[in-house]
């Protein structure tokens, strides 16, 4: 037992000197796993007799635009599941077997094109115009609650002028559709990143087996070694009589855990080792205690 003990310590004493290092060069940021739902297109633009709700295009544009414009922020791991319904209703009230700390809901509620000339003796123009509307939930898994919704309007556009015959002839453009709900989308994602950010990263105690102590999470999301987290006993869960809501209230710290070791290979199966310092805890009920970000 104590060559474990000793074992752990240089390892950690290590890791910790690596991680050092890492710090050095740039700080770290714990990434959030968000799952993106589907995107569905409430409009009646381009529903033929043959329309297909699931290869639609539209909703595989602002799926994946959105991805995009998270993925660019560096902050979250993104996990596509077009068959999160399925997901959502298997898991019931434990959310958390989903595997993301939030989910993400959408939905093109408007959409529009025009076209707009205006022709003169020796010249004329053309305008084609674009008009999106985009809605967007924001669920936390932890919670089941939406913790933010909102919705915006985008346009784009292109014009094209010929002087005496000479000049530019515009054909359809497609890719007036993509821009449109890229402004609309823009004007959400700063809100959906600073919502997801805004409440600590939290993670969960998979195993304790004598001084091993394993936890989800890994070297994608950001936990590296040396990273300490704040172990959570759960607080009491009590229900608002106003809307029926449960509420967990507020943990109790009972000690630190910091990062040793890393495995796995995809976000999914990722775990990390860790030691612990702190109150003792029933390792025999780890559903009751979480982990925060220190």
């Amino acid at each position: 037992m104590k060559n474990k003990k000793v074992i752990l310590m240089l390892l950690c004493a290590f890791f910790c000197t690596a991680a050092f290092a890492q710090s050095e060069q740039g700080e770290k940021t714990l990434k959030r796993k968000v799952a993106i739902g589907r995107f569905t297109n409430e409009t009646q633009y381009g529903k033929g007799l043959f329309y297909n709700r699931e290869n639609d295009p539209m909703r595989k544009q602002a799926m994946d635009i959105l991805s995009s414009k998270l993925a660019s922020s560096g902050k979250f791991i993104l996990l596509e599941r077009d068959d999160l319904d399925v997901l959502v209703e298997e898991a019931g009230a434990d959310m958390q077997k989903i595997g993301a700390d939030y989910i993400i809901l959408g939905s093109i509620t408007e959409f529009g094109r025009k076209v707009e000339g205006d022709n003169k003796i020796f010249s004329s123009t053309k305008t084609q115009t674009v008009e999106a509307g985009v809605s967007i939930r924001l669920v936390d898994v932890a919670s089941g609650l939406i913790i933010y919704s909102d919705e915006a309007k985008g346009y784009a556009e292109t014009t094209t002028k010929t002087t005496m015959g000479i000049g530019g002839s515009a054909g359809y453009d497609a890719t007036l559709s993509d821009k449109a709900i890229s402004a609309a989308l823009t004007q959400l994602v700063e809100n959906v990143i600073n919502k997801c950010m805004d409440n600590p990263w939290r993670g969960y105690l998979l195993s304790c087996d004598d001084d091993n102590y394993v936890i989800s999470g890994g070297a994608s999301q950001g936990v590296i070694p040396g990273t300490k987290f704040y172990l959570y006993k759960k607080g009491k869960v009590v229900k608002n009589p106003q809307n029926g809501m449960n509420i967990e209230l507020p943990g109790t710290k009972l000690g630190e855990l910091t990062v040793i070791m890393n495995t796995g290979n995809t976000p999914e199966t990722e775990i990390s080792f860790c030691t612990y310092s702190g109150d003792s805890f029933d390792k025999q009920n780890l559903e009751m205690y979480y982990l925060m970000e220190k």
